[in-house]
């Protein structure tokens, strides 16, 4: 009875509160803004060669398209500790996408987070980094972005925890997180020092997914200290340059547009498509992030990178333990020491991964079930083995691979944490 009775009145005062909030927002909800009477003039190519290279740094099509449905169409779902938000559809269609919006619409979107008709948008769009972004970027982007053919589609509703699927509640979330900018604050990008912190810091929103969330939804202070995004673990990037293996300049260019790096690995999970964005900007602007990521390094910082160490011998694949027979019979055809794969393009042996040498096995599992797609221009590519391989098989090639091959104490639980990640990537 008293549990009872302390959950009404929890939940009363979450009514009350989120009541209260409605009000204040009512009285204070920002105005639309008038819709446009028709589609811009087409600017010229070089205009919109300038837009797509803010899009791309912007990764504006990551998080706006889903594998199946057309480039910046939406209804990605983006998972969150607090429900699952649908990318919306920025293709100029006039119904379900912005072709309505004016240029002044979508510089508010971008600095202040509001929507053309007035509603607050959900901060998984990053307009907490936008805000910062130079006048000149946020009109090539938009000039870009309204040159694109109108796709029209209807995304699913978001589902997330009361109250925060009550938009009012996000007034309050700003007043905590939004700082809102304008265009003197990224206006010195002189260096590739200037123009990296930018591209990480402004239009890349690095710190988006490499920081982690509070408990309530705000990125963690200091950022770039990891986090856990769609179920991977996100590294650190403080200490790149520490540990037996530091990242250096032309690797940190190399992973970036291409997703390979020699002595290091291959990208995976919500990397792998930054990767493929990446590698459609000037080089020049990828040198300045990594400029910019080799700057914000601490001492003693842990090291995202382990010792390349041998591949696994053929000895080893001799072994009669399950998980050496799972490799010899899944993976020695790409990832032994003798697989042509491993001579393509100067692969890292599998105990250079991070996936093997983190503290979690959450990254090897969603490596093994999820494989690497391929991308243009790329040569990594593993197919998936959800299909292929039960959780414990799985576990049985990790505890081999973990010990035997990266020299590390065997992970508990994989099983376990297999099912978990398995449940998880169906949804």
């Amino acid at each position: 009875m008293k549990l009872r009775t302390i959950g009404i009145a929890a939940a009363f005062s979450a009514t009350a509160a989120a009541a209260v909030l409605g009000g204040l927002y009512a009285w204070t909800r920002p105005a639309p803004i008038a819709m446009s009477a028709g589609a811009p003039a087409a600017p010229d190519p070089a205009i919109l060669a300038a837009g797509a290279r803010v899009v791309a740094l912007g990764d504006c099509m990551v998080c706006h398209s889903t594998a199946q449905g057309a480039a910046y169409a939406g209804g990605l779902p983006l998972r969150t500790p607090f429900g699952t938000i649908y990318s919306t559809n920025i293709t100029p269609d006039p119904e379900t996408g912005i072709g309505r919006w004016t240029l002044p619409a979508f510089r508010r979107a971008l600095r202040e987070g509001v929507a053309r008709d007035g509603h607050l948008l959900y901060p998984a769009f990053p307009y907490v980094h936008y805000t910062r972004m130079s006048e000149r970027d946020i009109e090539l982007a938009y000039q870009y972005l309204m040159s694109r053919t109108p796709i029209r589609v209807e995304q699913p509703p978001n589902d997330l925890l009361f109250p925060l699927n009550f938009r009012p509640v996000l007034a309050f979330w700003n007043l905590l997180y939004l700082r809102p900018g304008d265009a003197s604050i990224p206006a010195r990008q002189e260096t590739p020092l200037e123009r990296g912190r930018y591209l990480v810091d402004t239009l890349g929103h690095c710190a988006s997914c490499h920081s982690g969330l509070s408990l309530t939804g705000g990125e963690r202070s200091p950022p770039f200290h990891g986090g856990n995004i769609d179920g991977w673990d996100v590294p650190a990037l403080t200490g790149l340059t520490q540990g037996a293996a530091p990242w250096r300049h032309e690797q940190l260019v190399a992973y970036l547009r291409g997703g390979l790096a020699p002595g290091h690995g291959a990208a995976k999970g919500p990397m792998r498509p930054v990767t493929e964005r990446l590698a459609d900007v000037p080089r020049e602007d990828v040198e300045a992030i990594a400029t910019y990521l080799l700057s914000i390094q601490q001492p003693g910082a842990a090291g995202t990178a382990p010792a390349p160490l041998a591949a696994p011998a053929q000895a080893s694949l001799r072994s009669t333990s399950p998980g050496a027979q799972l490799f010899a019979a899944a993976c020695a055809g790409c990832h032994a020491e003798a697989a042509p794969m491993m001579r393509l393009a100067g692969r890292p042996g599998l105990a250079a991964s991070s996936a093997l040498q983190g503290d979690s096995p959450t990254n090897f599992i969603q490596t093994v079930q999820q494989g690497i797609p391929w991308a243009h221009g790329s040569p990594v590519y593993m197919p998936p083995f959800a299909d292929v391989l039960d959780d414990g098989q799985i576990a049985a090639l990790a505890a081999w691979i973990r010990t035997d091959v990266a020299g590390k104490p065997a992970w508990r639980d994989v099983a376990a944490a297999s099912a978990k990640l398995r449940k998880e990537n169906a949804r």
